[in-house]
């Protein structure tokens, strides 16, 4: 249901995200940064607040589709806006804090050391500027951000039903027979 625009999937079990272009080819694959907090919503009034203000339970990536629009953050710099409202955004991974390991968290081949931030999605600098920005800068986009803690029903209504795995292993073995 992207209606004709380019869209991204982030995957947040697995820290990482896929970019499509507006016809569903895939342009791209990074790894991805994500809240420190797990959770698949925001804290009510959570974009208004003060960043300082932002309790560490507090710092979750929602799951959902969001309809992104290409914007700047209060430093100027140049961010694809998630949810607006709860002040999510995708942008290049700021390494200013040395303790915090931010590239090499993006570097490991595990996503348990992904999470960092306050709930943006950050991104190695060079698949932002090369893949994410030119896609998502000109016109609106959508982003499905998959839950992590809630059935993804739950979050994407209208889904078709997936059977679970053990109903799907008992078809194939009466196929066999």
């Amino acid at each position: 249901d992207a209606q004709g625009r380019p869209f991204m999937v982030i995957d947040k079990r697995a820290a990482a995200v896929h970019v499509f272009d507006a016809t569903g080819r895939l342009t791209g694959t990074s790894p991805v940064l994500l809240g420190s907090a797990r959770g698949d919503h925001s804290a009510p009034g959570i974009g208004q607040r003060p960043i300082a203000a932002v309790r560490p339970f507090e710092r979750t990536t929602p799951a959902g589709r969001f309809v992104t629009a290409s914007g700047r953050n209060l430093d100027g710099e140049p961010v694809v806006w998630i949810d607006y409202e709860a002040a999510v955004s995708m942008h290049r991974v700021r390494a200013t804090v040395a303790h915090e390991r931010r590239l090499q968290r993006l570097a490991s081949p595990s996503s348990a050391d992904n999470r960092i931030s306050y709930g943006c999605i950050n991104v190695p600098a060079s698949f932002y500027e090369s893949v994410v920005w030119p896609a998502f800068s000109r016109a609106p986009g959508i982003a499905y951000v998959l839950p992590e803690t809630k059935p993804l029903h739950a979050v994407f209504a209208g889904l078709p039903s997936v059977p679970d795995v053990q109903t799907v292993k008992m078809r194939s073995r009466r196929v066999a027979s």
